[in-house]
């Protein structure tokens, strides 16, 4: 499809795309034949479950030639709306198509491609769409993957309505305005505020860069809140004072006094110390300009009393410690709204409005078609490591730079050597893949268990991806855990568009305006599938003996994080370190109007 393509009954814009003008041919054929212009169409859509796409046939076992060449092998193939006659178009020979619509009296320049069921303007010689022809389609190719039709029930095509398209509104959004104050927000600004201290100027590092002591194992904690104090929605939250810790103390009767005596609790345990104040105590300290390390004991504390099972010196996963931090920031948010908040929504808390997103898992029958679909919310991604590749030559080339030490390594090795791609890695977390016999699900087309294709896909993005790689493995039936320590290839620009939930299923139905799952879409997804590598956190060393470090991407300059130490490093550095954490953040980030009303 050229970049000209054209848009016919539809807004200017779509998915927050500034569209062409609508093409002229086809609002003229609309015109000339009322409000349901493809009704013709409709006993021709045939859709071949399950999971097939749409095509155009008279009849089931037809063969679509060209009437001009009378070649059935062309690439492309059009049947004329208004006669039914069918034209090839395969530039740069001459197209049939074209010649058809010249040759006839105007009102035959709209055809459809009898294989993809897509609009196409003979005369703009360019691909075309209608929003109440792609609707169709799509119900009929979600009627028969729900209903199992099969291509040669008449009665499945039939019962295919030419809807128009539901919950086709966007939500609005606006473009960014830089916040100017005026004479009283200055006044404010002066009386309330103490400028921060001018930094070390012998030191070179950005602002915000100051080492994390340890406190006894606990590098897992320090790698993981050196990416979240420079992960930019969040930082830029807390310093602008979104969530003020004395503010907060005293909504929740916790005073400073309390605080330092460690009476933070009432004899029934119910209040504890607030994660996002001590975060906010952490922001503070960090970008105060001090350069010396700072210790975070007060945080430790408070993360001990949310997650207890975890109240250790012991080495923990950096992983898990992510995740039961932002379990208890949201669980705060909810005992201070009085009722559960979901946090699929992303607007509960700081800690989903920033990395919730939501996935998509579609499971569908083998034998009809039926597919079941579920939402999850999650605030990342667990990736499993690519299957070892390649011959001998990359396991000989990979065998100095992981040599063996005892059976066990050595039992090992394949695991570890060879390379995979975080690219790979997300290509096989959406890939289709086919359940084994002992997995089947319970269809309730067949009303019996039967095998099924399984397909995951990310439903909305989130503004800070996390993705997680699944280093550690632990299996019950060896009764045995080991690393993976094998290396990983990863972008500093990544492209989510190919694993949204809209570019797998628009491979599946094909070029279409329609919101394929029924549900109001998220319009930033396209507009925000780009993001930027900020920060790796890596482990090195064995299971049971290893060590946490991060490495920040600041300035367009690589800092490598190690507890108390912050040094500057080359990106090979970090490159060559086994990752298992990776942050990325939207390269663009597009602001949603505010439904308040504010005095001019």
């Amino acid at each position: 499809m050229s970049s000209a393509a054209k848009i016919g009954h539809g807004h200017p814009r779509i998915n927050g795309h500034i569209l062409p003008q609508p093409c002229p041919h086809l609002a003229e054929f609309r015109s000339r034949n009322g409000s349901k212009p493809f009704r013709a169409l409709q006993d021709c859509l045939r859709v071949k479950p399950p999971g097939g796409g749409a095509a155009i046939r008279r009849d089931p076992d037809e063969v679509a030639r060209c009437g001009m060449c009378g070649d059935a092998a062309r690439p492309r193939l059009y049947a004329c709306v208004a006669c039914a006659a069918v034209s090839c178009h395969a530039p740069p020979e001459p197209s049939h198509a074209a010649a058809h619509a010249e040759s006839m009296p105007p009102g035959h320049e709209i055809a459809v491609d009898v294989d993809r069921a897509e609009l196409f303007c003979c005369a703009c010689r360019d691909q075309v769409y209608d929003r109440d022809f792609d609707a169709a389609v799509v119900l009929a190719q979600t009627s028969a993957s729900k209903l199992g039709a099969n291509s040669s029930s008449s009665s499945s095509t039939s019962a295919i309505r030419f809807q128009h398209p539901e919950n086709l509104r966007k939500r609005r959004r606006v473009d960014y305005r830089p916040w100017v104050p005026d004479l009283r927000e200055r006044a404010l600004v002066g009386n309330g505020s103490v400028p921060l201290g001018s930094s070390d100027s012998s030191s070179d590092f950005p602002r915000g860069l100051r080492g994390l002591n340890n406190l006894g194992n606990t590098c897992f904690m320090n790698s993981v809140l050196q990416a979240l104090l420079h992960t930019p929605p969040l930082r830029n939250y807390f310093l602008s004072d979104r969530h003020n810790r004395y503010f907060c103390r005293e909504k929740n009767g916790v005073s400073n006094t309390n605080r330092r005596n460690g009476a933070n609790s009432d004899v029934n345990g119910k209040i504890r110390n607030c994660l996002a104040c001590d975060m906010d105590d952490i922001f503070s300290a960090v970008f105060s300009g001090d350069r010396t390390p700072y210790s975070p004991a007060k945080f430790l504390f408070s993360w001990w009393q949310h997650a207890a099972n975890l109240a250790s010196y012991e080495q923990q996963d950096a992983h898990e410690f992510f995740i039961s931090m932002l379990d208890g920031i949201h669980e705060k948010v909810d005992k201070d709204r009085g009722k559960p908040q979901n946090p699929g929504n992303g607007d509960c808390c700081i800690a989903h409005r920033v990395f919730s997103g939501i996935l998509r898992s579609d499971v569908m029958c083998m034998a009809c078609g039926f597919t079941s679909t579920t939402y999850d919310p999650c605030v990342d991604i667990s990736l499993d490591l690519e299957p070892t590749q390649g011959g001998s030559a990359k396991m000989a080339s990979t065998k100095s730079l992981h040599p063996c030490n005892g059976e066990a390594d050595c039992l090992n090795s394949r695991h570890n050597c060879g390379t995979s791609t975080l690219l790979g890695c997300l290509d096989r977390f959406t890939r289709p893949e086919r359940l084994g016999s002992d997995q089947k699900f319970f269809c309730q087309q067949c009303q019996v268990r039967q095998e099924s294709l399984k397909q995951m896909s990310i439903r909305k993005l989130p503004l800070v991806s996390c993705f997680h790689i699944k280093r550690f493995e632990h299996s019950s039936v060896r009764k045995m855990s080991r690393k993976v320590d094998r290396y990983l290839q990863f972008p500093i620009s990544l492209d989510m568009a190919p694993y949204l939930s809209s570019s797998i299923l628009r491979s599946r139905f094909g070029n279409r305006i329609f919101p394929f799952d029924g549900v109001e879409p998220d319009t930033s997804n396209d507009l925000s599938s780009e993001f930027e590598l900020f920060a790796v956190v890596t482990h090195s060393g064995k299971l049971d003996a290893g060590h946490y470090v991060t490495y920040l991407r600041l300035c367009n300059q690589w800092y490598k994080c190690d507890d108390a130490w912050i040094t500057q490093v080359n990106e090979s550095i970090v490159r060559a370190a086994q990752g298992y954490m990776m942050f990325y953040v939207q390269k663009m980030l597009y602001y949603k109007a505010s439904e308040k009303q504010v005095a001019g």
